[in-house]
């Protein structure tokens, strides 16, 4: 069975560098996929790193260095499956769309147990890996560019710097695809005479919202351009259309439900993924928290976490970004009695912590932090009077890394729930669950 791969391609040697070494056609045995989503065969001087293989298969490849490009698939892997999209191979949002879903979803799991056990937490509870694909990514960064006199918009390939035009996208939840295959009138007029811009378009209960970056600013623009943007907005029945963080226009203000408030978010704020994605991570959340009268929820965003859980709880949401905590205060305002009191705090988190004096009136806490991890803000937690903690991640390295000190101050974790939102790509979430 012939696969031939459509990503890998020569690239000119830059000055000044050495050369690679000479490529080769080779036979390889596939054992593994590695942690970043490409698999592995075992070399004589290590690792052959080579895309869009499966344990167990034999492949013909050519081989350069320590990476590998698959020239044909001799022995197919019964959780071999054909992609969904047709760019697959090329655009760089999915790596692995030929894995079947059940030892896909094993795999992401497996992760975060590697995690733990290279830093001696091989005997944490690791549940089985939730699916939480739901209808789709309600939201998504294109790129948008000029490719020889047209405007084109998709994604970065995999590892290179040139843009995919994509005419399909079946990551998308389908409302959100069809409005994202329809922006290339809209980018033609918000592209600058050289560079690209980004689109980071959110589905939203009142429609798309699409903000968009690198384009300049809204007061320089001419009305006649104002005019066609609005104009094109309406076409596209956007709720809203932003240049940098500043609307041009907003036909229907977006709104998104969380639990019994309803919130509206800045334009390019920081959202999950997916809608049946944050229902699981606060569900998960709530379930670790459970009984806790005063919470404290750092990088709390504009709510996803602190609104739900002021359904039984007084809470403090800690976040940096001030359009977005002043978009929860709004939200928590505006919910009446529904909610107990949430009291909102700006605070660079990574740099300034929460400290274990500031928490001292707390019983319970959620952290949600980037991807880095928040190493020094679970120091201070560790010595506050905190009982239970739901700790979000994104990255199950720097969560691994976080929680020894949570551990060694009597801590104990008690469950963690591996959580996919970014299918068929080597990214995984999770929960743990903290006790003490």
């Amino acid at each position: 069975m012939k696969r031939m791969n459509r990503l890998s391609r020569s690239r000119p040697r830059q000055a000044g560098k050495p050369d690679l070494p000479a490529a080769e056609e080779r036979l390889l045995e596939i054992s593994a996929v590695g942690s970043r989503g490409d698999s592995t065969a075992e070399g004589e001087n290590g690792p052959i790193y080579t895309p869009y293989a499966l344990p167990g298969e034999q492949v013909r490849a050519r081989v350069v260095g320590g990476r590998a490009e698959v020239l044909e698939v001799l022995r197919s892997s019964p959780e071999r499956q054909a992609p969904a999209c047709r760019h697959f191979g090329r655009c760089g949002g999915c790596q692995l769309q030929h894995w079947r879903d059940e030892p896909y979803l094993a795999w992401k799991r497996e992760q975060v147990v590697e995690a733990l056990t290279k830093r001696g937490f091989g005997g944490a509870r690791v549940e089985p890996t939730i699916a939480a694909w739901g209808e789709g990514r309600r939201r998504a960064a294109l790129h948008a560019a000029r490719q020889n006199n047209q405007v084109r918009i998709g994604f970065i390939e995999r590892g290179g710097a040139r843009l995919t035009p994509i005419s399909q996208c079946p990551v998308l939840a389908p409302q959100l695809e069809a409005v994202v295959l329809k922006l290339a009138p809209l980018a033609e007029l918000a592209l600058p005479a050289r560079g690209e811009i980004t689109l980071q378009c959110l589905l939203t209960d009142a429609g798309v919202d699409v903000s968009i970056k690198g384009a300049g600013r809204v007061d320089l623009l001419h009305r006649a351009a104002l005019e066609k943007l609005i104009a094109e907005a309406a076409a596209l029945n956007l709720a809203r259309l932003s240049f940098d963080g500043d609307p041009i226009v907003e036909r229907a203000k977006p709104i998104l439900r969380m639990g019994r408030a309803v919130v509206s978010p800045p334009p390019g704020a920081f959202l999950q993924p997916t809608v049946l994605g944050e229902e699981t991570l606060a569900r998960l959340t709530l379930e670790a928290l459970h009984g806790a009268k005063r919470v404290v929820d750092l990088f709390s965003g504009i709510g996803t976490f602190a609104l739900r859980i002021a359904e039984h709880a007084e809470v403090l949401a800690a976040e940096g970004d001030n359009e977005m905590l002043a978009a929860l205060k709004k939200a928590s305002d505006g919910a009446g009695g529904a909610l107990k009191e949430i009291t909102t705090l700006r605070r660079d988190l990574l740099r300034t912590p929460l400290s274990t004096l500031e928490m001292k009136k707390f019983d319970a806490a959620v952290m949600d932090p980037p991807r880095s991890g928040a190493r020094q803000q679970a120091e201070q937690i560790a010595r506050a009077p905190i009982r239970k903690l739901a700790y979000v991640s994104c990255d199950p390295a720097s969560f691994a890394r976080d929680i020894k000190v949570l551990i060694e101050h009597g801590f104990t974790l008690t469950k963690i729930t591996p959580v996919d939102q970014f299918r068929w790509s080597p990214h995984i979430e999770l929960v743990g669950a903290f006790e003490r």
